[in-house]
């Protein structure tokens, strides 16, 4: 007699997305600048000022000058036009009277510690993929829906921040469906929305459709994820190789079986900054010794965090005239020591011919494993910036 089989539970994933999370961060220590377009980056030289009377007088973008580049923006700065990753001075004419305000990576880990905590007070099957964002499998629980607003209110209960949920039978729909309702959302999708409220939306909404893919597939006419779902296979194979073909047939349709990964691999810690002013070798030598030294510090601070240590230390070097150049040196045995990674980070900079100025300096750790098998050996004595 054969056992019946158990009927196995529909999958729910949430995708949880902190609401512009390091504005927002920012507001909670500045509470006067809610409802204003503020955007935070630009290095640290813009830190509010308090006046006599006990008011704090703020930056503005019109006041910038330099390289830096937005971290985040208010929603407010976003109706402007004014994103992420943008350049402060092309900021700067869009919006000149938005404040401007320093990043506190500090504050943000923080945050994100605490937010994290409280989801896992709920549900504990969590896969990190940012400082703000994280998918939870919601699969066990009789009411997904109850217990996503019941994460919503214990996220705001634990920071005092608000984040939007996406709630979906997959991590690809449950990350598209986050974004659709923010600030504040809890956006559920089931299968048989994705015709009516996803095909809508334009194809770079699928996450692994990056800029030069969306640009080659607007040019085949394929504009929004209806257009890829009933697009002729044959035109795709024409102009993407056999295995991406294949995923954007199956995304289009709303396809993704990956699970949620308790501990998602991390395959590389790194760090970069891109300086105001083009730096000269020898006559910024301090500069940049300084900066390297900086840089390495903080790669093995993220290696710590994160309970990894690493191999491989590489370097990045973007020239004036935006050529880059990598070198990188495999060690004898794993470390997250900050000397070490100067050392070998230093030995890879002697490789590289400095016959131009630098606008950008990077240090990247990989092959990364458990920070329990690292030996830290002590750190060698600092050195000038090697030419």
């Amino acid at each position: 007699m054969n056992t019946p089989a158990i009927p196995t539970k529909p999958r729910r994933i949430a995708h949880l997305d902190m609401d512009a999370f390091f504005a927002s961060v920012e507001l909670l220590k500045y509470p006067e600048l809610r409802g204003q377009p503020v955007v935070v980056g630009g290095g640290r030289d813009h830190h509010p000022v308090v006046q006599p009377d006990g008011t704090r007088r703020f930056s503005r973008l019109s006041g910038y000058v330099g390289r830096g580049v937005a971290t985040t923006s208010t929603y407010e700065a976003r109706a402007l036009g004014i994103f992420s990753a943008m350049g402060l001075m092309k900021a700067a004419k869009l919006g000149p009277d938005c404040i401007l305000l320093p990043t506190d990576f500090e504050a943000y880990r923080h945050f994100s510690a605490r937010f994290k905590q409280a989801v896992a007070s709920i549900a504990p099957v969590i896969e990190n993929v940012g400082i703000d964002e994280i998918y939870i499998d919601l699969t066990e629980f009789d009411d997904a829906e109850a217990t996503a607003r019941a994460i919503k209110e214990a996220v705001t209960a634990a920071t005092g921040l608000s984040c939007s949920i996406g709630l979906a039978p997959n991590k690809l729909l449950a990350k598209i469906c986050s974004d659709l309702e923010k600030p504040n959302g809890l956006t559920i999708l089931d299968p048989h929305d994705i015709e009516t409220r996803v095909w809508a939306l334009p194809v770079h909404k699928i996450n692994g459709v990056g800029p030069k893919s969306r640009e080659k597939l607007n040019s085949i006419g394929i504009v929004t994820i209806g257009d890829l779902a009933r697009a002729d296979t044959g035109l795709l194979l024409e102009h993407f190789g056999n295995v991406y073909t294949a995923w954007l047939v199956r995304v289009a349709q709303g396809q993704d079986e990956r699970p949620v990964r308790e501990r998602a691999e991390t395959k590389s810690v790194s760090r970069e900054v891109t300086f105001e002013r083009d730096m000269q070798v020898v006559a910024d030598r301090p500069v940049l010794s300084a900066k390297i030294e900086a840089l390495c510090g903080k790669v093995a601070d993220d290696l710590r965090k994160h309970e990894l240590a690493g191999k491989t230390v590489g370097i990045k070097l973007k020239f004036a005239d935006f050529t880059t150049v990598t070198r990188d040196i495999t060690l004898p045995s794993t470390t997250a020591d900050p000397g070490t990674i100067l050392k070998a980070a230093r030995e890879c900079l002697k490789r590289v011919p400095f016959e131009k100025r630098i606008r950008l300096l990077g240090v990247r750790m990989s092959t990364l494993s458990s920070q329990a098998e690292a030996r830290t050996p002590a750190s060698p004595q600092a050195e000038l910036f090697p030419l």
